[in-house]
């Protein structure tokens, strides 16, 4: 029998060791947050962690003990028989829970008892998540940041795409975040992740990458929809070199109309995400932007939107915010299309990798 326990900061630390993550909490904390990578196999689901806790809250501990210990044993079994069969002994599974190690310590016994090395998360996911919280200032402090600024209708996500898409290092906030970043960028259909889950996300793909390139992302606010950035990222980025992307006020409505095709074609959901400006822009302008909507004629009112709510209040939030943004390289793609932002893609890999071989003494210029 095989049976470890780790320390929650060493874990996150040597995920990649382990064949299988096991997540033995309900399917809602689940949802919630879980490590990256992890199954989950609930000992308690959703209904009969709360029947149980009800039991425990209204009779008394032993007598929900017993209850839920017969229907853990009925889980783990069924885990087992779909899981486990055909799993090899070398199998080396990570487990965890809430926080007591109740729930993983009782499938990891049984797992250990077949025979598997089985190690347990010490502290559980609750120590999963204060060492998650640690980490991320170590992380965001050791990367070269180069934070891609411009207005709202830019390009600046087409532009991170474009860059991952070449092999460069790129943070996607929105992309993490299910979320556009601006008042009207809730996408349809697309829930947002919890602030667990977000921070998660983030450290999980920031604990990837190579400290000796540079690491692209777009220049957010605090908030990306309803979810926070992590301070120390904020911090950071606002301190870090910029670029400042810039498009014609023609190429930037039509992209906009192209990124927000869900507007274009739903009116009636338009009309209703335009209601929360009214509170920035008066009842009299939006309701004014609404029949235009409902005429069909969405690009004014793009317009509109653009020059009258998000440029007027940008330059002043970059030059307060983000120390390093008066001396930022303008940089201008031809035009909004994928072509154009992969070729100033390019030219932007090819100006840092040269800047850092420069930094780092690997260019050697010829003697005259």
């Amino acid at each position: 029998m095989s049976l470890t326990l780790l320390p929650a900061t060493e874990a996150i630390q040597h995920l990649h060791e382990f064949n299988t993550v096991i997540d033995a909490r309900s399917e809602g904390e689940f949802h919630e947050d879980h490590l990256p990578g992890a199954v989950n196999w609930p000992t308690l689901n959703n209904d009969e962690r709360r029947d149980i806790g009800t039991l425990y809250k209204q009779v008394n501990a032993f007598e929900a003990k017993k209850r839920g210990a017969a229907i853990a044993a009925r889980n783990i079994a069924a885990h087992i028989e779909r899981e486990v069969i055909d799993k090899p002994k070398d199998w080396k599974p990570l487990a965890y829970c809430w926080r007591g190690g109740q729930r993983s310590g009782s499938l990891s016994l049984i797992l250990s008892q077949i025979g598997f090395r089985v190690t347990l998360v010490e502290g559980g996911y609750k120590a999963f998540r204060a060492a998650v919280v640690q980490d991320i200032p170590r992380l965001v402090s050791g990367l070269d940041w180069r934070v891609i600024c411009g207005p709202t209708g830019s390009g600046k996500t087409r532009l991170l795409h474009a860059l991952a898409a070449q092999g460069a290092q790129v943070i996607d906030l929105e992309g993490l975040a299910c979320h556009r970043s601006s008042v009207l960028g809730a996408i349809p259909g697309l829930l947002q992740p919890t602030q667990k889950r977000f921070d998660t996300l983030i450290w999980n793909a920031i604990r990837h990458l190579d400290a000796n390139r540079p690491v692209f992302i777009e220049s957010e606010s605090k908030k990306v929809g309803n979810v926070a950035v992590p301070t120390a990222l904020v911090e950071i980025m606002r301190q870090s070199p910029c670029l400042n992307l810039v498009l014609p006020d023609t190429e930037r409505v039509a992209l906009l109309m192209e990124d927000y095709d869900f507007f274009v074609h739903d009116a009636a959901h338009f009309c209703e995400r335009l209601q929360v400006l009214i509170s920035f822009r008066g009842r009299v302008v939006v309701e004014g932007w609404q029949a235009l909507v409902r005429a069909g004629n969405n690009e004014s009112v793009v317009r509109d939107l653009l020059t009258q709510h998000y440029d007027p209040t940008y330059l002043q939030s970059m030059q307060r915010n983000f120390s390093q943004f008066k001396g930022a390289k303008t940089i201008a793609p031809v035009n909004r299309s994928t072509e154009a932002m992969g070729l100033l893609a390019t030219q932007l890999i090819q100006e840092t990798t040269r800047a850092t071989r420069l930094q780092s003494g690997q260019v050697v210029l010829a003697s005259g």
